[in-house]
């Protein structure tokens, strides 16, 4: 070998770049790049890979931008119960209370109508929530209570047995009410599969434009105003009404096709029964002092027997709600004996605190700073709103 040939045959193992055999290729062409796995690449490769990678992140910010736009107007679309039907705000409300709660209230509107949340805490210092809705059906209650106790573990739970009179779901509005507020969860998921009527779908429920996007010709400056806030409707779940309306005559009960409660109702009055004594709860079941609908001797028989034979405690305060609450029907109900008013919400409230005091012990909270003074602020809305009226 020559020694011009041996200095470039040296020099060529010193860099790597020693002559490719016959046929190697592209590796050798100009503009070729090593990858890491040591295959070559071309330019154009490199430069076609990149675009993908381009519109790889062009799909995906517009899916996110289309998934925002499609969330916007879902708000926009819901109802927002800040009207004259306020019930459906209720639910949500619950998340932003202070503090765990004493007394959790379970039922329809013969509780957040009926018990003031605010004398509970003035008379007792008992921190209590009302989480109750509009013909809130007894299952509709059990997963309510599920949901809270994902958060906390109250002493003292109260449901109100008038809801046993249901057996199946009634009314996709009223379900609407109940259910929308609730965040999500496998409770809530039940919570719906237990309530749908015939022509509902879940899918409705997981994405509400999908049920309300024909609502665009019913919007009002109402949608707009709460299209991402809404106002704080009740006080610790209590409705609070001031008008008076006294009582008058009812209408004639309608005679019982079958006196007992059914199948469906009754076992989710068991599930809540068996949950409180998991959780260590008193279960406390009552029946608010409201006129109407007809209370039947039957169905009062049946809750007592139940009671009974589950050591729970039962309060029939439609039997003892003038000589012992000490409401008067001509002054504290708003809507002729069906709910009571404020007045009657605070007897209502003296009278059942006093008892679950005495029977459960419950703590005095009004020397926890921070409680009272988040109560101080209910308590001002509250006053406001009674006075008003």
């Amino acid at each position: 070998m020559s020694e011009v040939n041996e200095n470039k045959l040296n020099k060529a193992e010193l860099t790597g770049t020693a002559a490719e055999p016959a046929g190697a290729g592209a590796a050798g062409e100009p503009g070729a790049v090593k990858s890491e796995s040591g295959a070559a690449e071309t330019g154009a490769q490199t430069k076609k890979r990149g675009g993908k990678a381009r519109v790889a992140a062009l799909v995906v910010a517009l899916l996110i931008l289309t998934a925002g736009v499609i969330y916007v107007l879902d708000l926009l679309l819901r109802p927002k119960y800040m009207g004259d039907v306020t019930e459906g705000a209720l639910t949500a409300e619950y998340y932003n209370a202070y503090g765990d709660h004493d007394v959790l209230f379970v039922g329809d509107c013969e509780v957040y109508e009926n018990f003031s949340t605010v004398q509970l805490w003035r008379e007792f210092g008992i921190n209590s929530f009302i989480r109750g809705g509009a013909q809130q059906l007894t299952w509709q209650s059990y997963y309510l209570l599920e949901d809270a106790l994902r958060y906390e573990t109250p002493d003292v739970v109260v449901f109100n047995v008038l809801a046993l009179m249901y057996n199946e779901p009634q009314n996709e509005a009223y379900n609407r009410m109940a259910l929308d507020g609730m965040r999500w969860s496998q409770t809530k998921w039940n919570a719906i599969q237990a309530s749908m009527c015939e022509d509902e779908s879940m899918v409705d429920y997981i994405f509400p434009i999908l049920r309300y996007h024909s609502r665009w010709n019913e919007l009002t400056s109402e949608d707009f105003r709460y299209w991402f806030k809404k106002d704080t409707i009740s006080y610790n779940g209590y409705y609070l009404r001031t008008e008076i309306l006294p009582a008058g005559e009812m209408p004639p009960a309608r005679p019982l096709t079958d006196p007992n409660f059914g199948d469906y109702a009754m076992a989710y009055l068991d599930l809540m029964t068996e949950l409180c004594q998991e959780k260590g709860i008193h279960l406390v079941l009552i029946k608010s002092p409201s006129l109407y609908p007809h209370w039947y001797e039957e169905w009062d028989q049946q809750i007592s027997e139940y009671a009974d034979a589950h050591g729970l405690l039962y309060i029939n305060m439609l039997d003892i709600a003038e000589d012992q609450v000490g409401v008067d029907y001509s002054l504290d109900t708003y809507d002729g004996g069906l709910h009571m008013n404020v007045t009657g919400a605070e007897k209502c409230a003296s009278y059942l605190g006093k008892v679950l005091v005495e029977k459960y012990g419950l703590t005095d909270h009004r020397s926890d700073a921070k409680m009272s003074a988040y109560w101080d602020e209910v308590g001002a809305r509250y006053d406001e709103a009674k006075n008003a009226g």
